[in-house]
């Protein structure tokens, strides 16, 4: 119904327009009685097979909602009722920023993909707090932060200690995010040495708190190997607790869109289809040569079951979506559950009547 009825009518407004006007109409639906238990009822999966125990957390299921859909921290118990087993906000920066102009979100429907450059735009960490403070749900959530555009990165320190300090009474686990394309210079303090100072002070910050908070970090999809390289010994010596891979791409190889409509949109972070190789790869690349020595989140180009499958068998212990949920619809979250319970009777099948090969 989604992909025949609902998306075509979507896709005939400019996409941060639409991203606009379902937040609030979702907002407003599921103020009626008994909508979000129907909502839940047709797209949620309760099965303990699907639990995934991380950090020290219990995910319901391995499937999250990425950050940059609920930015602000304004639909995540709603969104939660669609099966997602987490959700995670931000990107929030201390201050709130307008982000970049207008237009800044493209639309890519011959290759399931879009291009961004958003520009970290947000009302900042302190309006989203307050929306935290009326958490209804038990929804997993985290906390995506980032830098204001104006901080230089000689102060971005000070930035990832604000957004911190603030969000962590309200969130389950951090993401330090270093990797979007849409901030001047924020890529690098991918560098090793800004890096692992950041998650230095980080992980200092968390120490001192009663109850520290996982802290993963968020990784370029366009790191070489030896950045990869790089990124598995600052793991290991922060001792952060895992990594997130991928956030969008600078590269626009392998994209059948003109590239005349390519060059008229310009700059920008691209996910989807095109980055689903790629994301992949560099789960399998960071769990093989850190010998699984820490936890990943994999996301990028996860629109299918099968996409799911692929990155959850390439390294990743949790998966998350974005642009997938955009062109294949509320659906994915209870494929994907479907398809990991399947998986996992095959593979118990497999090991009772010792088959012996991987599934």
């Amino acid at each position: 119904m989604y992909k025949l009825l609902i998306k075509p009518i979507f896709f005939l407004f400019q996409p941060e327009t639409i991203h606009h006007i379902v937040f609030r109409t979702l907002k407003i639906a599921n103020q009626i009685p008994a909508i979000s238990s129907i909502i839940k009822s047709i797209y949620t999966i309760n099965d303990k097979r699907l639990e995934r125990k991380l950090f020290g957390l219990t995910f319901p299921n391995p499937v999250g909602l990425a950050a940059g859909f609920d930015k602000d921290a304004k639909l995540y118990d709603e969104l939660g009722y669609y099966g997602f087993g987490f959700i995670e906000i931000g990107t929030l920066t201390p201050k709130a920023q307008p982000g970049n102009e207008k237009p800044r979100m493209f639309r890519l429907p011959q290759d399931e993909a879009v291009i961004n450059r958003m520009g970290f735009n947000n009302g900042g960490v302190d309006a989203a707090v307050a929306r935290l403070k009326n958490r209804k749900s038990k929804i997993i959530i985290g906390g995506n932060i980032g830098k204001n555009k104006i901080t230089p990165n000689e102060e971005a320190v000070s930035d990832y200690e604000k957004c911190f300090e603030a969000l962590f009474d309200y969130v389950d686990y951090f993401v330090v995010n270093v990797s979007s394309p849409n901030t001047p210079n924020l890529r690098a303090l991918q560098d090793k040495e800004p890096l692992t100072k950041l998650l230095i002070r980080v992980k200092e910050l968390n120490s001192e708190k009663k109850n520290p908070k996982p802290i993963l970090l968020k990784i370029a999809p366009d790191l070489s190997n030896e950045q990869l390289n790089d990124i598995i010994k600052i793991v290991a010596e922060t001792k952060i607790d895992g990594v997130i891979a991928t956030n969008t791409t600078i590269s626009r190889e392998g994209l059948t869109t003109s590239k005349e409509k390519i060059e008229t949109i310009g700059a920008g972070g691209l996910s989807g289809k095109p980055l689903t190789k790629r994301a992949a790869d560099v789960v399998k690349y960071l769990s093989q040569n850190s010998n699984n020595s820490f936890p990943i989140i994999g996301v990028g180009g996860i629109h299918t079951a099968e996409d799911a499958i692929n990155m959850l068998n390439a390294g990743a212990s949790l998966v998350q979506i974005y642009t997938g949920f955009i062109y294949e619809g509320p659906g994915i979250v209870k494929n994907i559950c479907k398809r990991v319970l399947d998986d996992s009777r095959l593979k118990t099948d497999a090991k009772k009547n010792n088959y012996g090969s991987k599934i």
